[in-house]
C-alpha cells in the first residue's frame, strides 16, 4: 500500500473530517484531539508555546503551512524572528507529491501547520517517511491564536505589571499586582490563563477593566468577573451596540472620566479617550504608565470606523490625540491594547514605548490640522471584517455563541489599527 492509499484509508471513517475542515471550513474545528492522537504521536508534535520559544531563539527551521492559499494570506504564523515559511496547500501533496516535496528544503527542520493539527500531522508523517526532519504543530493555527505569553513590564518592591500577549492575534492585556490583589485590563476570552497566573502569584483578582467594547476579539471580562467575583468596569457609552443601537445586557460598573481607584500603592485614573469607540478609556497608573487600549498603539492608532461612523468619529479621535499630545508627560510609558507588527516590541519582547518616543514615530501624534487628519484617516482605513459586528454583540451580551463559533469568529490577526499605507 503506497502512502497516498494509506492516507486515504486513514481519512475514511472518523478521520475523514480533518481534510474537509482544514481545506474548506477552517473555523469549524474544535473537537480534534482524538483524531490527532490517531495520526501523530506526541514525540512528533510541537506545541504553540514550544514553537514560540523556537522562533525567539532564532533557530533555523522551516514553517510549512498546508492550508489553502486564501487561508494562508489571511493569517500566518509570525514573530519577532519569523523563519522561512512555505505555503503548499494540502491537496497538492495528494495530487503532486514530488513537486510539493521539492518546495520543502531537505536540509532543515520542518514544522508543519494546518488549521487545527489534523491534516498537518499526516503531511509531517509523509515528510518523515521521505527522510525529512518534520514535526506537526499539534493545535494548528487555531492553537497558535490561543497561546498566551506573560512578560514583566515593571517589577517594583510593592507592585508588578505584566503584559499578556495573545501571540497569534496581536492582542495585549495586562495584569497589575499589588497588596495581594490583581487588576486585569482587557482580558481575552481564555480566562483560565489569568486565573492560573493569579493562583501562581498567590493573589486574588479584584478588578477587571475593559478599556472599550472590543470588536476584534471576544472579551473575557464578564466571565473572569463571574468566576472570581471581581468588579467589572466599562464606560457606559460603550454599552450600546453602535450598529444595532441596542443596550448591553451584561452586568458592569460604569467608569467615568476622572474616576480613580486605589489598590495598595497603585493609583488608577480613568481618562476618557473617545475616537476608536465613543466610550473607550485609557488608564493612567501612578502617573507613570498609560494603558491606552485601542486609542494609541506603538506605530499607529485605533481606526475610528468600526462603529460605522468613520468620518464623524475621526474628528473625535483627532481631539483626543491632540489632548494626549498636549497634556501628558513625555516620560509616560504607553502600553497599548494591540500591535500590528512584531518589530514594535522592545529588546525584552514587550510592546511599550514612552510618549516622547511616539511623538517622533507615531502618525497619530504628528501635528496637523483637523481636516488634514481626517483626510489622512479616511484614505487609510483597512478592510472591515464583517465578523467584528457579531463579536461586539457577544461582548455586550446581545449574542450567545458556542466555543466552535467563537473560534471561527476570532480567526486571524486583529485589524484595529489604521494602516500606514
Amino acid at each position: 500500500m503506497d502512502w497516498l492509499e494509506s492516507l486515504n484509508v486513514r481519512f475514511r471513517g472518523s478521520g475523514e473530517w480533518m481534510m474537509r475542515v482544514d481545506v474548506e471550513t477552517v473555523g469549524k474545528a474544535t473537537v480534534t484531539s482524538e483524531a490527532m492522537e490517531v495520526v501523530a504521536a506526541p514525540k512528533d508534535e510541537i506545541t504553540a508555546a514550544a514553537l514560540r520559544e523556537k522562533m525567539e531563539c532564532d533557530e533555523d527551521f522551516v514553517l510549512l503551512d498546508v492550508r489553502s492559499e486564501e487561508e494562508f494570506e489571511r493569517w500566518q504564523i509570525e514573530g519577532r524572528r519569523t523563519p522561512q515559511t512555505v505555503n503548499v496547500p494540502y491537496h497538492l501533496f495528494l495530487e503532486k507529491e514530488k513537486a510539493s516535496l521539492a518546495q520543502v528544503p531537505p536540509d532543515k527542520d520542518v514544522v508543519v501547520v494546518c488549521a487545527v493539527g489534523g491534516a498537518s500531522a499526516n503531511i509531517a508523517q509523509l515528510l518523515r517517511e521521505r527522510g525529512y526532519r518534520a514535526v506537526n504543530l499539534s493545535s494548528g493555527i487555531v492553537g497558535w491564536g490561543q497561546h498566551y505569553a506573560f512578560r514583566p513590564v515593571a517589577v517594583e518592591n510593592d507592585f508588578t505589571i505584566h503584559q499578556v500577549e495573545r501571540v497569534g492575534k496581536g492582542c495585549l492585556s495586562y495584569v497589575l499586582i499589588a497588596d495581594g490583589q490583581m487588576i486585569v485590563v482587557d482580558p481575552s476570552r481564555h480566562v483560565d490563563e489569568y486565573v492560573r497566573f493569579a493562583k501562581e502569584q498567590g493573589v486574588a483578582i479584584t478588578h477587571v477593566f475593559d478599556t472599550h467594547a472590543h470588536a476584534d476579539h471576544i472579551s473575557g471580562g464578564i466571565e473572569l468577573s463571574q468566576r472570581t467575583e471581581a468588579r467589572y468596569f466599562l464606560h457606559p457609552y460603550d454599552a450600546i451596540h453602535p450598529m444595532d443601537m441596542l443596550p448591553a445586557t451584561i452586568h458592569f460598573e460604569p467608569c467615568w472620566d476622572g474616576q480613580t481607584f486605589q489598590v495598595g500603592p497603585l493609583n488608577v485614573q480613568v481618562i476618557h479617550t473617545p475616537g476608536h469607540t465613543l466610550g473607550i478609556v485609557s488608564l493612567l497608573v501612578n502617573n507613570r504608565y498609560l494603558f491606552t487600549g485601542d486609542t494609541l498603539f506603538i506605530n499607529s492608532f485605533g481606526r475610528p470606523d468600526l462603529g460605522g461612523q468613520g468620518e464623524v468619529w475621526s474628528h473625535i479621535l483627532y481631539r483626543t490625540l491632540r489632548e494626549l499630545r498636549s497634556n501628558l508627560s513625555d516620560d509616560l510609558l504607553i502600553l497599548p491594547g494591540h500591535y500590528s507588527d512584531y518589530r514594535e516590541a522592545n529588546a525584552q519582547g514587550v510592546f511599550a514605548a514612552t510618549l516622547g518616543d511616539l511623538r517622533h514615530n507615531n502618525e497619530g501624534l504628528t501635528p496637523r490640522s483637523e481636516e488634514e487628519f481626517v483626510r489622512y484617516v479616511l484614505t487609510r482605513l483597512p478592510h472591515f471584517p464583517p465578523e467584528y459586528v457579531d463579536i461586539k454583540r457577544i461582548n455586550l451580551g446581545l449574542l450567545d455563541v458556542n466555543e466552535e463559533k467563537a473560534t471561527e469568529l476570532e480567526l486571524g490577526k486583529n485589524v484595529c489599527a489604521l494602516t500606514s499605507q
